[in-house]
């Protein structure tokens, strides 16, 4: 019986916890990608989705769907619901998320239970920063957009379980969130119980892509990256290209997901929709920045990369290579190396550690050199903190971070938009997860947009690093062209 006197007909399996306003009911584990179906074509829908698993990079995946709030910052305004509100897009992320704070019982099987869940583009960083904005915005998808979301379906991928959570938001009372929580439980307990399990093919539609630059033009601008790392001007700059392609009558971003995710099941997994037509179709590998409501935070910068072998052995040989090549460890070092000071912004003196440094993890098209860097939160601080003093990743601006960013705007022919920032969710407890916006398509309602790259340091080949992008932007262009 909660504190308040209500007694809940609590069906097996369900909770209500004395001191939490907070409903949870276990369900059998489905394929999220199938749970996440019914609500696949309504704007700010959301699917996290561990779609790889092995070496600590994911573990849940989450559906958020129906959000009693939305926030999105686009041209420097910000609007809630709609309206257009005072201040920065992280200080109204901030405020939203106090306004609704939820301690979640210690025992809570699940890292979320309900919250902010969204993405933050590669430019809020000028909102941070004194950046130069030389790009025009032709994607039209907003800097940032965030949903608040009540109820959430969370699935354990390891031991393939399943879970709605239900916090009544925003009703304020005891007796009403109480109330809506069951409510908006049993709904859409009742809609993924009536979707079916197994989905029919993606949408098979196919465009034909356009690089925005060529190769040779493309290794012309690293070898200005290579002329101010000559200069001194920074040691590393991430350097990416785009390719753009028309979109396809009828193809959802849901289908460019399930067809993305058929080439490259990812950790940190994503598809996004959002009002209009725009979405995102994420395969990301790379966790950005992990947050526990403790206060203990984790980032996985990756930097090297080789192509799978065609073989076991070709494979251990392309890692054996990996894992001594001077270029890649001194890339990935310089940027475990930002990670560390941008960390140690916002943690307790003497908390920051390095338990990895250059380890290789495999992936589904590529060998990746990541590193873990881990530190402790100082008190009173909390996710958005932790967020304004590391965004966006270094590991796709380059160090020194500002210098590098400068370089990036310069040289790189278009905005990045959501590409290189980061996808979120964000708990009502503080406790957060993010991924890096990398092999991802970012999608409108007239284009489909791809974008990769790699770090450029002294001992750069142009012509490699070109190369290097093309292995790492091989899936995203084949979930679109079929090739």
């Amino acid at each position: 019986m909660p504190q308040d006197g209500l007694v809940f007909d609590i069906p097996a399996g369900e909770r209500a916890g004395d001191g939490y306003p907070l409903v949870i009911r276990e369900i059998p584990y489905r394929d999220p990608v199938a749970a996440f179906a019914p609500w696949s074509g309504q704007p700010f829908a959301a699917l996290l989705h561990s779609a790889a698993e092995g070496g600590g990079r994911g573990r849940w995946s989450i559906v958020a769907v129906e959000p009693f709030r939305t926030i999105e910052a686009r041209g420097g305004s910000v609007t809630v619901d709609g309206h257009a509100v005072a201040g920065d897009p992280f200080t109204v992320l901030e405020e939203q998320l106090d306004a609704h704070r939820l301690p979640v019982p210690p025992d809570l099987p699940v890292p979320f239970a309900g919250g902010a869940v969204g993405f933050l583009g590669y430019e809020l960083g000028q909102v941070l920063e004194r950046l130069p904005a030389r790009h025009g915005d032709d994607s039209a998808l907003p800097d940032m957009a965030f949903g608040l979301y009540d109820t959430v379906i969370v699935f354990d991928e390891l031991e393939r379980r399943g879970w709605i959570l239900s916090s009544g938001f925003p009703e304020s009372s005891p007796v009403g969130r109480r109330l809506r929580a069951a409510d908006r439980l049993q709904s859409i307990a009742e809609h993924l119980e009536a979707a079916p399990t197994v989905l029919p093919p993606p949408h098979t539609a196919t465009a034909s892509w356009q690089p925005e630059i060529a190769r040779d033009d493309y290794c012309r601008r690293v070898e200005q990256v290579l002329e101010y790392i000559r200069a001194g001007d920074i040691f590393q700059a991430n350097f990416t290209g785009r390719f753009l392609a028309d979109r396809p009558a009828g193809l959802s971003v849901f289908d460019l997901y399930r067809r993305l995710l058929a080439l490259s099941p990812a950790p940190f997994a994503a598809c996004l929709t959002l009002p209009g037509g725009y979405g995102l179709a994420s395969a990301s590998p790379e966790r950005f920045i992990r947050l526990h409501a403790d206060g203990r935070m984790e980032t996985r910068p990756i930097k090297g990369t080789r192509p799978r072998g065609a073989t076991a052995d070709e494979d251990d040989a392309l890692a054996r290579e990996l894992e001594h090549s001077i270029k890649d460890r001194a890339e990935n070092l310089m940027i475990t190396d930002l990670l560390r000071n941008d960390i140690g912004r916002v943690a307790r003196i003497g908390s920051v550690k390095v338990p990895v440094l250059c380890g290789v993890e495999r992936f589904a098209s590529v060998l990746h050199l990541v590193s873990v860097i881990e530190g402790q939160l100082k008190p009173g601080l909390g996710p958005v903190d932790l967020l304004r003093a590391t965004f966006p990743g270094g590991s796709i601006t380059g160090a020194p971070k500002i210098r590098a960013m400068e370089i990036i705007d310069e040289l790189e022919v278009s905005r990045r938009g959501a590409y290189c920032g980061s996808v979120a969710w964000i708990g009502f407890d503080g406790a957060m997860d993010s991924s890096i916006v990398i092999r991802t398509l970012t999608v409108t309602p007239d284009r489909v947009i791809a974008q990769a790259g790699g770090g450029i340091v002294a001992d750069s080949d142009p012509g490699r690093e070109h190369d290097e992008m093309m292995v790492k932007i091989g899936p995203q262009l084949r979930a679109l062209d079929g090739g």
